[in-house]
């Protein structure tokens, strides 16, 4: 069974920046054939996706966050990345990743709360 496990977020004021990182546990899973996403949740509201990229390392992004996250994959580390810059209020959520189409199991995601 793959393990997903978040890491990054924390406290920032608006406008500043953070990376989250997301590493698959099992080495032999086949990272590098699975596009991958990264999903957020904020109070109250259902998962909705934020960023995905492909095999290919081609990413995709939201309209909210477009021009300010930015998405990588480390396929040698089973990582993936979620550069977070001009942070808003509104991105305040955990934030979760996962395979693209066929889910794992959900991590336990990390926090990224933005305030003054």
């Amino acid at each position: 069974q793959v393990q997903l496990v978040e890491s990054g977020g924390g406290l920032v004021q608006p406008g500043g920046s953070l990376r989250l990182s997301c590493t698959a546990s099992r080495s032999n899973f086949g990272f590098r054939r699975d596009g991958m996403g990264w999903y957020r949740q904020a109070p109250g509201k259902q998962r909705e996706p934020v960023a995905s990229i492909d095999t290919n390392g081609v990413p995709s992004y939201v309209d909210p966050v477009k021009g300010r996250f930015t998405i990588s994959r480390d396929n040698a580390k089973n990582t993936v990345y979620l550069q977070m810059n001009s942070l808003k209020p509104e991105d305040t959520a955990v934030y979760y990743c996962n395979r693209l189409g066929l889910n794992f199991p959900w991590g336990q995601g990390t926090q990224v709360t933005v305030s003054s």
